[in-house]
């Protein structure tokens, strides 16, 4: 199983089970139960900010006692489903790794005749606000999670909509999951840069306290110390091309160089190679570099470029029929499904220089 690092993202409260009934909930109940109108009621789910906090608070607090769910009524009401699906992402949505999981998302979701539509929550509170309404409003059937984080606004979190909700690639406490063995991967790529040699490594990093960065790093420093007189240096990144080659500055900076350097992402790898070609070394004579994703671009820079490659689509596609079968029965696995990822060992990494040979006197551009 991989590492699981869920502590830092958000979970809603626990719906109270103590004083249900039988039968669904309705909101004339809620209303009831708050002593306001059905209209109140609507308003302070959909749209909070139109009814005072103590008066949406009295509210919230019977849709917890009652366990009513905003969704169901909707649907009731409309005698269907809407069959549309958010998948909620970052604003680096058009990020080339995230292209293939969109399309194993929608083939899936197509196949089935639901359409998705996509949300970005990191462009400011109005967005995340609208995206909350969306959540509560009936308008949406489930929620695929992309972005690592369930979206809250302090008062209302996705979580409590009472929708089907499936996150990819980064678990999300509180949503069936979807991932890849990237611990395991990350072990397979330190055995084989060890393997051949090398012993000092620089691991550029992903944003602080993201998902995948915490496994990769955890997995990588713990493989390392395995193999005696292994030594690892840090140097920052988040994901993209040009923090890959601003990684490269430190390195071109660094006295004695290290020999091997795994990047978080193929983004940052490939920019890292870039800086370091333009700097006069050669990739992978002077230094030996990998990523992690297996983008397609991984395949036609050059040095072709090692990296874990990651079943993208196949991630999108298990994430749209978990939610499917959601929507359906209710199903849900008890642990996260993992998919497994490949090391493809490209023309980017080899033996380190051989002890004692001069590094090659370059400084950054």
């Amino acid at each position: 199983m991989p590492f699981v690092a869920s502590a830092r993202f958000g979970r809603g409260e626990p719906v109270s089970t103590s004083l249900r009934s039988e039968r669904v909930s309705r909101i004339k109940d809620v209303a009831l139960r708050a002593g306001v109108s059905t209209a109140t009621v609507s308003r302070a789910l959909a749209e909070p900010g139109s009814v005072r906090p103590a008066l949406r608070e009295r509210v919230l607090e019977a849709v917890r006692a009652l366990g009513y769910t905003p969704n169901a009524a909707a649907r009731s009401l409309r005698a269907g489903h809407t069959r549309t699906i958010l998948v909620l992402t970052r604003a680096r949505w058009s990020a080339p790794f995230f292209s293939a999981v969109l399309n194993g998302i929608d083939a899936t979701l197509a196949e089935a005749g639901y359409s998705m539509i996509l949300g970005n929550f990191d462009t400011g509170d109005r967005r995340r606000t609208a995206i909350l309404d969306m959540m509560f409003s009936g308008h949406i059937d489930g929620a695929i999670v992309l972005s690592g984080i369930a979206v809250s606004d302090g008062t209302r979190s996705m979580l409590e909509a009472g929708l089907p909700i499936v996150s990819i690639c980064a678990a999300v406490e509180g949503t069936q999951a979807v991932v890849t063995d990237e611990a395991e991967c990350i072990a397979r790529l330190a055995a084989h840069l060890a393997g051949t040699g090398h012993r000092d490594f620089l691991y550029v990093t992903g944003p602080a306290a993201n998902y995948n960065e915490t496994i990769r790093r955890a997995a990588l420093e713990a493989s390392l110390g395995s193999w005696e007189g292994s030594r690892l240096r840090l140097a920052a990144g988040d994901f993209t091309m040009p923090s890959g080659a601003e990684a490269a500055s430190a390195f071109l900076a660094m006295r004695p160089r290290p020999t091997a350097v795994v990047c978080c992402s193929d983004e940052m790898a490939i920019g890292f190679i870039k800086a370091v070609q333009a700097a006069g070394l050669d990739v992978p004579r002077d230094v030996s570099v990998a990523g992690f994703d297996g983008i397609e671009f991984a395949d036609f820079c050059s040095p072709t470029l090692t990296t874990i490659r990651q079943p993208r689509f196949e991630l999108g596609a298990a994430g749209a029929k978990q939610l499917l079968a959601a929507l359906r029965d209710g199903s849900a696995p008890a642990e996260p499904v993992v998919l497994q990822s490949e090391l493809r060992v490209g023309a980017s990494t080899a033996a380190p220089p051989l002890p004692g040979s001069r590094q090659p006197s370059v400084s950054a551009r």
